[in-house]
């Protein structure tokens, strides 16, 4: 690999602050980045804890005093020749350093700087972080995080030196040697650096790890922030679950705004401190009950921490991979470590590859999603490093968590499962390295997966990865998004899942048709939002701890319902911004709110719910006025506070004209005004009446979108549920036909706009036909239907003279 300038041959230390991104081949990646991010990042606000790092010079003169080079080559013969076993061979290389002594003038630099440091800050013995930084660690085309060792919490000038010959030996532990080999480094053209840093004290504070991207998904506006407490250490490797935050780039440099759109509150059981005495110098601890129930960061600091790897990435123009910390002591916040980001950056943007599974099956655990990927074979648990000579090729393999030692296994495994470690833990950032995908924090994977049966691994259904029994059948897609064809008619996308969102950010959509808020509602909130206004009336003594439980951390229950709503909402939004993202008010049926937790109390049943208490006619009852109050609150939260403004609010099932002017004066009353802030106000056209009365409604509202399957059966008086009926359900019928092209004509009169939300122009594509020759303005698709049904609209277009 070039190096980007020639080492500093006569210097042996140098102050990190002294140093850039050019002195790379002198103090390594990591120690360079550092020293950029103090030079040239300090008016961005970015702080960098104070230290000082060896050379690669001072590296070389180590193995020339102590005549380590021919020695280390002999070693690494015997192990490609194989006499000797990887294991071996490390180990005889380690004790060469660890029994070797620095050259005068090296370690008398170090203590020089060291004593400096501790006059500095006004301490006989500075406590101190020993980190490594290889010459080819952290390079856009490798990444060897994790490989070289770090010592915490290290005070005193011999303790220092000895913790940097540690460093040297680390050089050559198993899984370096192994990855080098993979990579095709030579083993002594890589050098290392020793960076010594002012330890922040976040033993007592906390620490983590972000990116400048989203890591699953690729997409570039996403910063990824993980974070819990105590010392890094325990992110890094992922030994706990931490707290997991998103950050919307783009709204970053607007003040008004606080553009977090994911908060996951992580279990973090365990935290790393420093040791109060004998030889070790950090110990793990339980965290309190208090620790593990609130978030480790408020999002002043989650937003402040984004700007800052908003503010690296412009600087390297590059995916950036960075370590923070939060100092306990002061609160205040420091960056310790930057890297470029090395899987998603090298992935093209141009191919959309995607997974889909053919058959249902049997959950038996799940976790986070790394990767898209699916991927099956026999499970392979292995619970210690020490039993890792067992795995079997092409497995699962299935473990408790991995580090560095573990890699070797990992390249030759079909999918990887663990019980601990978040998307930014050891496990997850070496998954997307290979290629492989990965479910990691399952908590029981270790207990719940037999050895040797066979399992199917899923990444392809949003964030949570699920492993399922049995081998299950899967497709795989590939598509060239450069070859898609340009529409006249805004093509959209209907989304529901917040998690799913981020996976189809290629697609070339117009923006989001229909998104589905009962989704949100059903499986991340599973409240009844009534349940949370009055969670006296739960009498349930289950149902009551179970809200306890899912709200606790907030400081009442009901913005436990705004917070997660917003959050869900403004995730779907963020890939598609500014692009319009209509979110649709909640249309839950009795029956269906009724399952909800609490829903009991607050629902009656009805004999046909489908025609009941839904849609409009909930937001301005007393029996619900309440719960409607908190979906408006989330919607202003989303676009006043979040930022996204291009978010629409569409009002399902309105019947009459009353409903409609009810609907809107309750909108408004609790500060969702049309036209305030540009806020447009839509209507789902799936009533007959919503047709008859079009010009009337688009008085009231910006746009229309038809709902084909209730216009469907309202019209054809057929039950969309009945099996019996089913041959008569048809989008297509001349009588619904007549419905949709009279809906479409009256909008454009109104001079309003017109779309459709539903499967049916994907199902059928004369009714796409159909719906462009009447000239709608936009269709709203499924995504995994997307790049399917675009093509053949682009073609129904072009019989129809309505080319882009």
């Amino acid at each position: 690999m070039t190096a980007p300038a020639t080492p500093r041959a006569d210097v042996h230390v140098m102050w990190i602050a002294d140093t850039g991104i050019g002195d790379i081949a002198s103090v390594g990646g990591k120690n360079a980045s550092l020293g950029e991010l103090s030079r040239s990042l300090r008016s961005a606000g970015v702080r960098v804890p104070e230290g000082f790092a060896t050379t690669a010079a001072a590296y070389r003169a180590f193995l020339e005093a102590n005549a380590l080079e021919p020695r280390i080559r002999a070693y690494l013969g015997e192990y490609r020749a194989g006499r000797a076993t990887l294991r071996q061979a490390g180990a005889a290389i380690r004790e060469l350093f660890l029994s070797a002594t620095f050259p005068e003038s090296t370690g008398q630099a170090i203590e020089e700087h060291y004593r400096l440091l501790c006059r500095r800050a006004g301490q006989p013995e500075v406590a101190v972080a020993v980190r490594s930084s290889a010459t080819a660690e952290d390079l856009p085309d490798a990444s060897f995080a994790g490989q070289q060792e770090t010592f915490l919490n290290v005070a005193g000038e011999r303790a220092v030196l000895e913790a940097c010959r540690n460093c040297y030996a680390s050089l050559f532990t198993d899984r370096a040697i192994s990855y080098r080999e993979m990579k095709g480094y030579d083993h002594l053209e890589v050098a290392l650096s020793v960076g010594v840093q002012r330890m922040v004290r976040s033993d007592v504070g906390a620490s983590g790890v972000m990116f400048s991207i989203d890591t699953e998904s690729g997409f570039p506006q996403a910063v990824l922030i993980s974070a819990a407490w105590g010392l890094g250490e325990t992110v890094v490797q992922g030994t706990i679950n931490p707290d997991k935050y998103q950050v919307f780039k783009p709204l970053l440099a607007d003040d008004r705004f606080s553009p977090v759109i994911d908060r996951e509150r992580g279990a973090k059981e365990r935290k790393m401190v420093y040791s109060l005495g004998g030889n070790a110098r950090t110990r793990m601890v339980e965290t309190s009950q208090r620790e593990q129930e609130i978030l480790v960061l408020n999002d002043q600091e989650v937003v402040l921490l984004a700007r800052w790897a908003a503010a690296v990435e412009a600087h390297y123009g590059r995916p950036m991979d960075m370590e923070w910390a939060k100092d306990g002591v002061t609160g205040e916040l420091f960056m310790v470590q930057a890297r470029p980001e090395t899987v998603q950056a090298r992935r093209s943007s141009s191919t959309f590859r995607t997974y889909h599974l053919r058959e249902p099956g049997r959950v038996l655990a799940s976790g986070a999603a790394i990767g898209d990927a699916i991927a099956n074979g026999p499970a392979c648990v292995i619970r210690d490093a020490k039993d890792i000579e067992s795995f079997v090729d092409g497995s699962v393999l299935v473990t408790r968590m991995t580090d560095p030692d573990w890699v070797p296994v990992m390249q030759r495994a079909a999918g990887i499962v663990t019980d601990h470690g978040g998307p930014t833990s050891h496990a997850a950032i070496v998954s997307r390295e290979l290629g492989v995908p990965a479910v990691v924090g399952t908590r029981n994977a270790t207990e719940a997966l037999p050895d040797g049966d066979p399992i199917t691994l899923s990444c392809a259904e949003g964030e949570e990865g699920r492993v399922y029994e049995g081998l299950l059948e899967y497709t795989v897609e590939e598509v060239d998004m450069e070859a898609l064809p340009a529409t006249g008619t805004d093509i959209m996308v209907n989304i529901g899942s917040p998690a799913a969102a981020f996976k189809w950010w290629r697609l070339p959509a117009a923006g989001v048709g229909l998104a589905r808020m009962e989704f949100i509602i059903n499986n991340l909130i599973r409240i009844h939002p009534m349940a949370l206004v009055h969670p006296e009336r739960v009498a349930d003594p289950e149902e009551a701890a179970l809200i306890r439980k899912l709200t606790s951390g907030y400081r009442d229950p009901q913005e436990y319902f705004v917070d997660v709503l917003a959050t869900g909402i403004a995730k779907i939004a963020a890939p598609f911004h500014p692009k319009p993202v209509i979110v649709r008010l909640s249309d839950f049926k009795t029956n269906e709110y009724s399952h909800l937790i609490g829903g009991g109390y607050f629902e009656h049943a009805e004999e046909n719910p489908m025609l009941g208490f839904r849609g409009a006619s909930r937001y301005y009852s007393e029996h619900y006025r309440e719960g409607f109050a908190l979906e408006c609150r989330a919607l202003k939260r989303v676009r006043e506070e979040v930022g996204f403004a291009n978010v629409i609010v569409m009002v399902p099932f309105c019947r009459t004209l009353r409903e409609a002017d009810l609907v809107i004066e309750a909108m408004a009353g609790h500060g969702l005004v049309r036209g305030s802030a540009g806020l447009q106000l839509y209507m789902m056209c799936e009533i007959p009446s919503n047709v008859v009365l079009a010009e009337q409604f688009a008085q009231r509202f910006d746009g229309f979108s038809i709902g084909s399957n209730d216009l469907t059966q309202l019209v054809l008086g057929v039950d969309r549920d009945s099996e019996q009926l089913a041959g008569l359900f048809d989008e297509r019928d001349p009588a619904v036909s007549s419905m949709i092209a009279q809906a479409i004509e009256k909008a454009h009169a109104a001079g309003i706009k017109i779309g459709i939300c539903g499967q049916g122009p994907s199902n059928h594509p004369d009714l796409a036909e159909f719906l462009i020759s009447k000239g709608i303005d936009s269709i709203s698709l499924n995504p995994d239907t997307f790049l399917k049904a675009l093509p053949a609209i682009a073609a129904a277009e072009q019989r129809l003279g309505r080319q882009a």
